[in-house]
């Protein structure tokens, strides 16, 4: 496939490492720091799809403008979702195709699948509060994380006595706690706790390197083309 990377940090560098490594060619590269191109350099002429990882201000005009070029695009780049409902919109209204995820590790999508199941059994049993940790590099500037955000969705989803998530200490037993914290180099760890008098039982999923992230990218990358709407890492895995 031919790719469009949009953004060129060390998400970017790892995909177009990988995609190399699985016969794609990169077609281009925008990127304030990389390149002076812009999305609107490129058409489904030159271009199968776009990955893009930037930054929570940038991401929905990103995707908007691969939208209205007609590129599919794949989105990882979290903190942006207060602008979804339009994304989705966009799409529908272009015919256009978008995946988005939180987080793009086939583990972690596992995880995601295992914590509702798991809020689902705990409910059923008294004495248990929950609460989500994640931790994360220092560069990392969204809080909580995109993929903590979806855990705590995946909890109150199935776990009725949260009725709503706080990044910080619940101040309520109604309240579900999300705890962010910000140390050195590490990729992402995030765990759910939950506590009794007795035991705590817990569901936690580390990633050692950005390679299960860029790999899922690229799995979703050569899945999208083809394909229109708004699509995600449940329709890629099956779950």
């Amino acid at each position: 496939m031919k790719i469009l990377l949009i953004g060129y940090g060390k998400m970017g560098q790892t995909i177009a490492a990988l995609a190399a490594q699985r016969g794609h060619e990169i077609a281009g590269i925008v990127d304030l720091h990389a390149s002076q191109l812009n999305i609107t350099d490129f058409t489904p002429a030159t271009v199968d799809v776009a990955i893009e990882f930037t930054h929570p201000d940038s991401a929905f005009a990103n995707v908007a403008a691969c939208l209205r070029q007609g590129l599919p695009v794949v989105c990882g780049s979290t903190g942006w979702l207060h602008h979804f409902d339009e994304a989705q919109e966009l799409t529908q209204e272009l015919g256009g195709s978008l995946f988005y995820a939180s987080n793009y590790s086939v583990g972690v999508n596992l995880f995601f699948h295992f914590n509702e199941y798991i809020a689902a059994k705990m409910s059923q049993f008294g004495g248990y509060d929950v609460a989500v940790r994640e931790i994360h590099h220092t560069q990392k500037i969204d809080q909580p994380s995109g993929t903590a955000l979806t855990a705590a969705e995946g909890i109150l989803r199935h776990f009725p006595a949260k009725t709503t998530w706080r990044n910080a200490p619940a101040e309520t037993p109604a309240e579900l706690a999300i705890i962010s914290e910000r140390a050195g180099e590490v990729v992402g760890t995030h765990i759910v706790a939950y506590t009794s008098a007795v035991d705590t039982l817990e569901i936690k999923h580390e990633a050692h390197s950005r390679e299960g992230f860029a790999l899922g990218a690229l799995l979703a990358a050569e899945w999208l083309p083809g394909r229109q709407g708004v699509f995600g890492m449940k329709e890629l895995l099956g779950l």
